[in-house]
């Protein structure tokens, strides 16, 4: 019977995916037969299939959820309430027939008018297409996936009762901190939508997230690969109604070794046909274009380039320096009066650590992120430095790739990165929001060699300079 079943869903899309949207936003809702075809024919985390009857009431201890209703825009606010001039060249948001509740988030978040990446992507992610999108950290990607998930959830809502534990949407990222940074952006976006997102990270308590879970019919899950397949494996968590899917920095998942992992997600989920699939990466690689490829149905390719790999808010600065002396030209660093914020990168997490120890035993107020480090306290570390009640924080570049804090006055390399990309991304803490910053790396003996290829990426000459001598005494 799942093998009759089968063939009879092969090749059809949700409705969704072929309905433009009429000029003020307005979709078509997907049928629910359409939305729910791939119930059957996926298979769980265990490798076991998944009964046909998995929609009864029995199912989740017998608990049903109705859908909840739509929370609608604010009755006193309209797109009137937030006027934008066209602007040649530039696309409005206006200009994308987006629902009203969500036109609100953007309001609230000041934004008047789509990045690069966003205006290129957009009319064809609103559209139902699938995607790949090749674009560096802070071109606006996620705002991009988010606006497109959200607004098919509100043009198309679900038919029928839900039940807890499946997702319409789901947001796969390589890093805790990226996760959380998506999940925040997400809340304020959808603040006036009445949609629910929930965020599935590991180092935190199980027991909370499956709370959140099992409390709300959550419409988008954010989450990392591993704490993902904790809850598909013990069946608190289903994905055969997934609708959209947004697998982001693919080229770091890769290099993390989650790729695994990821497939195994990816085939819990409705055939590539019978979901939207959005794909971003900082890099295209053959293997990224092969995983594309098996992920995506008729996509649709955005690669935005930017002005220069590195940004130009940023001074960039190589001191040479003996690997003995790098502490003392660090301690003398950050007691200079212009050092107010400050991000040290290391390599390792030994590194991280005993750098971390040397800086708080010489009074420096330092915090440490690294993937050793609890969630709990990553996550109270890192609102401490946003805060500004620590001054330095000391971190490795897995947990790096999540910090989105304005007013970095510093980035320091201790070590030279060993992927050229790193140091992009590095830099990239400092200089935001408009504002100027300062990026200062070490360079060794045992690490010099790895200039060359970062310049290379850079496609320009670093300057290399003996450090001034006060920062050596």
């Amino acid at each position: 019977m799942i093998k009759g079943l089968v063939n009879r869903i092969s090749g059809k899309r949700k409705d969704a995916r072929n309905t433009a949207a009429t000029p003020s936003g307005q979709q078509q809702a997907s049928s629910p037969e359409a939305a729910h075809t791939a119930t059957a024919a996926e298979v769980s985390t265990a490798d076991k299939p998944r009964e046909t009857s998995a929609r009864s009431p029995e199912r989740k201890g017998g608990k049903k959820r109705r859908s909840r209703q739509r929370g609608s825009a604010d009755s006193t606010w309209s797109l009137h309430d937030f006027p934008v001039e066209p602007q040649e060249g530039k696309t409005r948001f206006h200009d994308l027939g987006l629902r009203d509740e969500l036109m609100h988030g953007i309001a609230d978040l000041g934004f008047h008018y789509c990045s690069p990446i966003q205006a290129s992507i957009l009319p064809h992610t609103l559209q139902g297409n699938d995607a790949i999108g090749k674009a560096q950290t802070g071109t606006g990607k996620t705002a991009a996936f988010l606006i497109t998930i959200f607004n098919d959830q509100l043009c198309n809502p679900p038919e029928g009762e839900r039940f807890v534990g499946e997702p319409r949407a789901l947001v796969i990222a390589p890093t805790r901190e990226l996760v959380m940074q998506i999940a925040a952006d997400a809340e304020e976006l959808a603040r006036h939508t009445g949609l629910q997102v929930a965020t599935l990270i590991g180092g935190m308590d199980y027991q909370k997230q499956l709370n959140r879970l099992s409390s709300t019919v959550v419409d988008l899950v954010v989450a990392t690969p591993g704490r993902l397949l904790d809850f598909m494996g013990r069946r608190d968590l289903y994905l055969d109604h997934v609708e959209i899917l947004v697998l982001d920095e693919a080229d770091r998942m890769l290099d993390m070794g989650f790729i695994p992992q990821v497939k195994r997600i990816v085939r819990a989920t409705p055939p590539k046909e019978n979901r939207q699939t959005l794909l971003f990466s900082a890099t295209f690689t053959q293997d990224i274009i092969n995983l594309s490829q098996q992920w995506t149905y008729q996509p649709i390719t955005v690669e935005i380039e930017p002005d220069s790999v590195a940004t130009s808010s940023v001074d960039q600065k190589v001191y040479l320096v003996s690997s003995q002396q790098r502490y003392k030209l660090l301690s003398n660093l950050l007691r200079s009066e212009d050092c107010t914020s400050v991000i040290v990168f290391a390599n390792r997490r030994d590194q991280v650590r005993r750098l971390h120890e040397r800086l708080r035993k010489s009074g420096v107020p330092a915090g440490i992120l690294s993937g050793e480090i609890p969630q709990a306290k990553r996550t109270r570390t890192l609102e401490q430095f946003k805060q500004g009640e620590i001054k330095v924080l000391v971190a490795t570049d897995v947990a790096g790739r999540g910090i989105h804090v304005d007013g970095v006055s510093h980035v320091v390399n201790y070590n030279l990165p060993e992927d050229p990309e790193d140091y992009v991304h590095r830099i990239g803490r400092t200089g935001r929001a408009g504002a100027t910053g300062i990026s200062i790396s070490f360079a060794s003996e045992d690490d010099a060699f790895l200039l060359p290829d970062l310049e290379a990426l850079l496609g320009t000459k670093l300057e290399c300079t003996h450090p001034p001598e006060e920062l050596l005494v």
